[in-house]
């Protein structure tokens, strides 16, 4: 699959529609880049503060899309490929003009503004994915209308994935468990981090060609070694740490597909393990099954969230957990709802979540096994297939 089908971009715009008219609104303004993906099959990674863009849906007439020049020549190659939903594409220069044939950036909300007035919309109420303060100069030009933010039904819509977009997180799933086989050969004492890292990705990237030509694959990861483990994030100096006989390295490989995310992560530990390490060891991924298992339509969000920290408190671990059990994901690495401990609504089928309990002991190490996994009726499907276990994950000196 080289992307999502334009049927899945309709049914999406379809949905919206029924809502503007149900709401009485206009249009839906979307500002946010990972919204205007959704909605257009265009993924544009520029920073909106620099170079702000805008998809609109009225509720009777065509979508239309604004940005900024530089995408020109990526959406030509996109329509004629057959792969932009939006076709209806205006541009901005960040340059001055040299004639009055063209909108600066000073003028790209009254481009907006032109192209709402163009199709009947000068009056009434207009919805926005956000707050809608980089397009507030729009009532300069249409006074009659109101804006007001919106966010929740992008946020919903996007929870659930359809089957198209599972097939990619599928995809994007064989990708990291063929880079965790990759980083396995290569872990060693002596070995810089960032050497096994960025071999691995580009491992990770070569087979992304292979298996699936045509398509926009993002592979990412890092490692942490030995103490620098316990800070789940690293410490932010570790171009020069090395990988050493005793160490756990807890490492993160992330791809992307066309747009989708999956993560990948696994406790690695160089040589024979230690009691402690072990004992953390099995406390991890004990709390990433019990996790796991909570992922089922119906169950509270936090479920999942209280069922990792009870083992992880039974094993005495109670005070070494430093974050959640794990967040959703999709096009963003990191997805809505963001309060899984405190949420207690529930869990919808088809909803794609990272599951990541971990456990940092100062200087011993981090201890995290990260599973994506689908919500499903009859229990979770577990997209990341790398063994966890101890043996598996103990690199034999």
């Amino acid at each position: 699959m080289e992307s999502l089908s334009l049927g899945v971009f309709e049914q999406r715009h379809h949905l919206i529609r029924s809502w503007l008219e149900r709401e009485s609104y206009q249009a839906l303004v979307v500002l946010e880049p990972e919204n205007a993906f959704y909605l257009s099959g265009l993924l544009l990674e520029e920073m909106t503060w620099e170079r702000p863009l805008a998809v609109v849906i009225p509720v009777g007439a065509e979508p239309f899309f604004v940005m900024n020049e530089i995408s020109t020549h990526r959406v030509r190659l996109a329509k004629e490929r057959g792969k932009l939903a939006i076709t209806e594409t205006f541009f901005w220069r960040e340059h001055p003009a040299s004639t009055n044939r063209y909108y600066t950036y000073p003028q790209w909300v009254q481009l907006i503004a032109d192209l709402l007035k163009r199709g009947g919309i000068d009056r009434g109420v207009i919805a926005c994915d956000t707050k809608p303060d980089a397009i507030r100069d729009l009532i300069k030009y249409l006074p009659k209308i109101e804006m007001t933010a919106e966010p929740d039904l992008l946020l919903q819509m996007r929870r659930v994935k359809c089957k198209e977009e599972q097939d990619l997180v599928r995809h994007a799933g064989i990708l990291t468990d063929y880079g965790q086989e990759v980083f396995r050969t290569l872990v060693a004492p002596g070995k810089l981090v960032q050497e096994v890292d960025f071999e691995a990705i580009k491992q990770m990237h070569i087979k992304g060609a292979e298996l699936f030509p045509k398509a926009h694959i993002t592979c990412r990861g890092y490692s942490l070694t030995g103490p620098a483990s316990a800070a789940p994030h690293g410490m932010g100096m570790d171009s020069h740490e090395r990988m050493q006989a005793g160490h756990v390295v807890v490492n993160i490989l992330t791809a992307r597909i066309n747009g989708y995310t999956c993560e990948n992560e696994r406790t690695w530990i160089l040589g024979e393990p230690s009691q402690d390490q072990a004992k953390a060891f099995q406390a991890a991924l004990s709390a990433n099954q019990a996790a796991l298992a909570e992922l089922r339509p119906g169950n509270a969000i936090s479920s999942v969230d209280a069922a990792a920290q009870r083992i992880i408190e039974s094993a005495g671990y109670g005070n070494n957990i430093r974050h959640r059990t794990g967040h959703p994901l999709g096009i963003g690495a990191h997805e809505h709802p963001f309060d899984v401990g405190f949420n207690h609504g529930p869990l919808l089928e088809g909803e794609l979540w990272a599951i990541e309990p971990g456990i940092y002991i100062y200087g011993l190490g981090g201890f995290r096994i990260d599973d994506t996994a689908l919500v499903g009726s009859d229990g979770p499907e577990v997209i990341t297939t790398t063994p966890r276990d101890l043996e598996s994950q103990t690199i034999r000196l």
